[in-house]
């Protein structure tokens, strides 16, 4: 049964990655609204998880220095996967300024890759703990992923790919997700504590990537309208959290 969940979940989240074909008919301003309320939403949803659903299963009613510190690792670890992303982005568009379309487009798709092999045993681990926290983390990084997934579709344009061939590179991207769940649920069930120390680290990839990745982003639009809009989303993905709490009761 936690298999196939775990399965199912993923492959819901892979399927994200095209949705990026369908921004081709969205005008620029519209997109832009459009994706300012789901990075909001996607802010509030990972905060949500993180303070709602993760840490009560993480401490349980025990805080103790070794959890926090893995959660604090969990957040040194995505800074570090993120770090060398960029680093390897402008080290290869770097090395051939006249033609670095292809490398740029190439280096996406392998970060990529690896953001979303690290979304798949996350998903595996959570729902190694239980159903409802893996369900309600996969949702979470579903909502982080819509609004990353259509930046990343507009990056393979700009890289000079072709509309499907955008659509093709990508979906196959999203699919080491399906791979890092598959890793993870076969080595959580064999290898001990591994559970224990995957979860904070969830936590603390969440909370980097709310805090240093799509909150920074929001802060470009500065106007009231689109403020509100901003305040209002995150609260929204806050409140389905907690929502998905008293379901769970």
């Amino acid at each position: 049964m936690i298999t196939a969940y775990a399965l199912l979940s993923v492959i819901i989240v892979s399927l994200i990655s095209l949705l990026g074909a369908f921004t081709l008919a969205i005008k620029g301003p519209r997109l832009q609204t459009m994706l300012l309320a789901l990075v909001s939403f996607a802010v509030g949803a990972l905060f949500g998880d993180v303070f709602i659903h993760l840490l009560p299963e993480i401490y349980d009613g025990s805080p103790s220095l070794p959890k926090s510190l893995t959660i604090l690792a969990g957040i040194v670890v995505f800074f570090v996967m993120e770090k060398f992303i960029r680093w390897r982005h402008c080290h290869i568009a770097g090395d051939d300024k006249h033609d670095h379309i292809h490398p740029m487009a190439a280096t996406n798709l392998i970060g990529d890759g690896l953001h979303n092999f690290t979304d798949g045993a996350l998903i595996g681990a959570t729902y190694l703990v239980s159903i409802p926290l893996g369900l309600t983390t996969t949702l979470a990084i579903a909502l982080h992923e819509i609004p990353s997934e259509i930046g990343r579709f507009g990056v393979l344009l700009r890289s000079g790919m072709t509309g499907k061939q955008a659509v093709l590179f990508n979906f196959l991207s999203a699919l080491t997700a399906i791979l890092g769940t598959i890793l993870s649920l076969a080595i959580g069930s064999h290898l001990a504590g591994y559970t224990a120390a995957l979860v904070p680290i969830t936590a603390g990839g969440f909370i980097y990537i709310a805090g240093s990745d799509l909150i920074p982003e929001l802060h470009h639009e500065t106007a009231v309208d689109s403020s509100i809009l901003q305040l209002l989303a995150i609260l929204a993905g806050i409140a389905l959290m907690a929502m998905l709490v008293m379901i769970e009761v």
